[in-house]
């Protein structure tokens, strides 16, 4: 894949993954992405997952050719960008390799060595010159890693983005960008809102024509749609106008409430009503869409004295990635000593600029008709 003349795409698809780190969902598989600048001087940016080494060494050799690389940049050390550093030393024993210095300090952890007689350390605004071309290094610290630097060729006007503006997904996967990209940065960065701010006040004066991540696609068209929505994530503004609502059931008692609240809503004129069993759908989706949404229902039962585990999870994992400026509304559920509204609302504490609602629903065991009207005034509230 030609990125422009001299910019080149030695990535590779990991089309049989089933769980990116572990835990997210990736039914499209992956893709880790890793570039050539061919100048007077040679870069290659980053490497790829451990298991892609002999295929991604070949694409790298496919493009050089004869010819020798001068650097390898390491732009983050998390091992499905760095594991083959070392055998990229062996193959090329000449070049040089670029990164921060906390990136060699990883490097000697991971391999026993920090390459010492190779390193070329960059700090914030450092240059790089590779002939008709300069590179300008920016450090992008906690994006989402502490090491992580990002690239910007003054030529071609290309930012080499680290995991910024990455997805889930393999390179040609037909599917929107935003819905995977969301889940992928609330997923992973989504808790250093503010680090991403910082890195984007410090983009925001260089005029970019193509985005080249680590993840996903290149972005080389409408890039004010990706730039103005990465600023809406970062600064945890509502993205989407509706309301989410995240439910556990035991019994199918707050599932009904659930059902009611999401139809009196619409009825009401919300324009949009997203609706998730926590317990069976996607929990990584869940997260999103409570950070895509202003307004937020959480509706579980009463459990052990606490709620539901699959609820308390879904807390965790918001306020985790400090979960703010929102409206929260709560529905429990408890046959004797309802408790979830007050224990959801104490998970909560300490995440900045919630507004709760005001109307209460509390069911005791099955749906009552006082828990209708509850429920009728609730989706007022919410859409007024």
């Amino acid at each position: 894949m030609e990125i422009t003349e001299k910019i080149k795409y030695v990535g590779v698809n990991d089309n049989d993954l089933d769980l990116f780190e572990g835990q997210y969902a990736v039914p499209n598989g992956m893709a880790y992405n890793s570039y050539v600048i061919l100048d007077e001087k040679i870069a290659v940016l980053d490497t790829v997952d451990k298991k892609f080494g002999e295929e991604w060494l070949d694409n790298v050799q496919k493009v050089l050719g004869e010819k020798q690389p001068d650097y390898l940049i390491v732009q983050h050390m998390e091992p499905d960008h760095s594991a083959n550093i070392v055998a990229f030393s062996q193959k090329y024993p000449s070049a040089r390799i670029v990164a921060s210095a906390k990136a060699f300090v990883m490097m000697k952890n991971y391999f026993g060595t920090d390459f010492l007689e190779k390193q070329v350390v960059v700090t914030e605004g450092s240059t790089l010159a590779l002939g008709t071309r300069t590179l300008r290094f920016f450090t992008a610290p906690m994006v989402h890693w502490p090491e992580v630097i990002v690239t910007y060729d003054d030529k071609d006007k290309v930012l080499f983005s680290a995991d910024g503006f990455g997805k889930f997904g393999a390179i040609g996967t037909k599917e929107d960008w935003a819905c995977e990209a969301r889940r992928y940065y609330f997923g992973i960065v989504g808790k250093y809102g503010a680090q991403v701010q910082a890195l984007l006040k410090k983009l925001a004066s260089l005029e970019i024509s193509v985005i080249c991540p680590l993840h996903g696609p290149i972005l080389n068209e409408n890039l004010a749609y990706y730039l103005d929505l990465y600023n809406t994530w970062s600064s945890y503004a509502v993205e989407s106008d509706g309301v989410f609502i995240a439910y556990t059931s035991v019994y199918g008692n707050t599932k009904k409430a659930v059902e009611l609240l999401a139809e009196a809503l619409r009825e009401n004129g919300c324009a949009k009503v997203t609706v998730t069993d926590l317990a069976r759908e996607d929990m990584a989706e869940a997260v999103e869409d409570a950070f895509r949404y202003g307004k937020i229902v959480l509706a579980t039962t009463t459990y052990n004295g606490e709620i539901f585990p699959f609820m308390h999870t879904f807390i965790h994992a918001l306020k985790e990635r400090n979960f703010q400026n929102r409206t929260v509304a709560f529905i429990e559920n408890g046959s004797w000593a309802p408790m979830a509204t007050k224990v959801m609302q104490g998970l909560l504490e300490g995440c900045k600029n919630l507004q709760y609602a005001q109307t209460a629903v509390k069911i005791l065991s099955s749906v009552s008709q006082e828990n209708y009207q509850q429920i009728q005034a609730l989706a007022k509230e919410l859409v007024e």
